[in-house]
């Protein structure tokens, strides 16, 4: 064979693996796209098109029943930033509600995490009793903290009494905000097993060898434990500070309104911002307003992930960046 024969050969060669290489793709990209469409589908039906429907109705005076309504341009953002200061005040005090329940959360979960991590008898019974009431719907949930809370004939005011104290009005302001923080704590239970399982992964050998070199028990935590769980510890701080920051339900279960779902009795310091953008929807009729508050919101929320994202970058130990860097040297 001549060398312009081989030569062509190996082209040819080159060619067809180049040729299998693409069609091997093509598969994988159709085999991708077929068994992710129905969460496609569902993303564009479900969020994708009332993000842009809300956004849409925040340029207009909708009032969510009536046909005969108008673009009214920007003035509902006009008007939030510059008419409105009970919305600010009610987001200020929703990220000071978050900052407190948040860290709250994520560290009374670890400790019971770290509790029920030891070898102690009936440890299964134990972990059961804790990871109990994060599964009790939050309906039933908010009974209960009522009925301890009531004024006339709760527990805890029974409880004072014993001890010749006055009864004290704890669902309503200043007392209410409290209230609704041991309410939102009460379901650590779900945090915990997250921290469990993340403790289950930290390796035995490391632990030990901190504690022959004379490490404590706090000082292994710290500088051993904490952060290789730290991604696991991240993740329950940016899901619990998105849902926290879209918390509406409570503060309305909470309320003393007749036993019924209303936003109209919730006390002033726990109107979070999701509770008065019900109220401009539901109340107020001012679809086009809300959806402003929506949107503008959204944003912040989002802001706020970018830059816990940034933050984590330096706090957050990832196995996959170490092997990254090792791999570069």
């Amino acid at each position: 064979m001549s060398t312009l024969a081989a030569a062509a050969a190996a082209t040819n060669v080159a060619a067809a693996g180049a040729a299998r290489t693409r069609g091997w793709r093509r598969y994988r990209a159709r085999t991708f796209y077929l068994f992710a469409s129905p969460w496609i589908a569902g993303f564009v039906l479900l969020t994708l098109t009332p993000v842009v429907y809300a956004l849409i109705v925040s340029f207009t005076n909708y009032d969510g029943a009536s046909a005969k309504w108008r673009f009214i341009g920007i003035r509902n953002y006009v008007e939030l930033f510059t008419a409105s200061p009970a919305v600010w005040e009610s987001m200020m005090r929703t990220v000071a509600y978050t900052a407190v329940v948040v860290p709250l959360s994520v560290a009374g979960g670890l400790f019971l995490a770290l509790l029920v991590n030891e070898r102690i008898r009936a440890r299964g019974v134990v972990r059961a009793i804790f990871f109990v009431p994060s599964v009790v719907p939050i309906v039933a949930t908010a009974i209960m903290w009522r009925l301890i809370f009531s004024k006339d004939a709760g527990l805890l005011n029974g409880i004072v009494q014993v001890f010749g104290g006055q009864k004290v009005t704890w669902l309503a302001d200043p007392y209410v905000i409290y209230a609704l923080i041991v309410m939102s704590l009460w379901g650590l239970g779900g945090g915990m097993i997250i921290s469990l399982a993340a403790l289950q992964d930290v390796p035995q050998e490391l632990t030990e060898a901190a504690r022959l070199d004379g490490a404590g028990r706090l000082r292994v935590l710290r500088s051993v434990v904490v952060p290789l769980i730290s991604p696991v510890l991240y993740f329950q701080v940016i899901t619990g500070i998105i849902a926290t920051l879209q918390m509406l339900v409570q503060p309305m279960l909470l309320a003393e309104s007749s036993g019924k779902l209303s936003s109209a009795m919730v006390p002033e310091s726990t109107t979070l911002f999701m509770v008065h953008v019900y109220n401009e929807f539901f109340y107020n009729n001012r679809f086009g307003y809300g959806s402003a508050m929506l949107w503008v919101f959204f944003v912040v929320i989002l802001l706020f992930t970018v830059i816990m994202q940034r933050v984590s970058r330096r706090v957050v130990f990832y196995q996959n960046d170490v092997e990254d860097r090792e791999d570069e040297k």
